[in-house]
């Protein structure tokens, strides 16, 4: 896997450590600043973690695997409109997995990617808490339930501008 090297700005740069040191620099505090930090940064690029790391004085590899452990955080750069397909067991049973075809089919994109105008990513989720809706999709903070296939093409058109 080729990684793009990103250069931050010293305004970014700044922000993560301000985020930090509200945290005060304290390593067991690391999942709510890496939370704080893809809040404002949107994502978590090696880059970000490496100085995460350093304020908290702790090993760049300890970061990243926390990173990776967990499924809410991204080291790639999410959509504009994030689109998450819940797979969790009601979801399942009832499609969603058919949904999750037809997204990546209209969309062109696998799920961890984003489309190449940086407009929608996809990703899936373990539950969301609405199994009542099964199958559930979320775009941003918008949640759609009952979803089928066909009503793909009309969510992505909602958000096409």
């Amino acid at each position: 896997m080729s990684h793009v090297k990103i250069v931050l700005k010293k305004e970014q740069v700044d922000e993560i450590k301000a985020i930090c040191k509200a945290f005060h620099n304290d390593e067991g505090e690391l999942i709510n600043v890496l939370h704080k930090v893809q809040t404002f940064f949107g994502y978590l690029p090696a880059e970000v973690q490496e100085i995460i790391a350093h304020e908290l004085k702790m090993s760049v590899a300890k970061v990243f695997g926390v990173v990776t452990f967990y499924s809410f955080f991204t080291m790639k750069p999410k959509g504009r409109f994030p689109i998450s397909i819940c797979m969790g067991t009601a979801c399942y049973v009832r499609g969603a997995e058919k949904v999750l075809d037809e997204f990546k089919r209209h969309l062109n994109i696998k799920v961890g990617e984003s489309t190449p105008d940086g407009k929608f990513s996809l990703s899936s989720l373990r539950c969301v808490g609405a199994c009542g809706l099964a199958p559930v999709v979320m775009v941003g903070e918008k949640v759609y339930g009952r979803v089928s296939a066909e009503d793909v093409k009309k969510i992505v058109a909602e958000h096409n501008d």
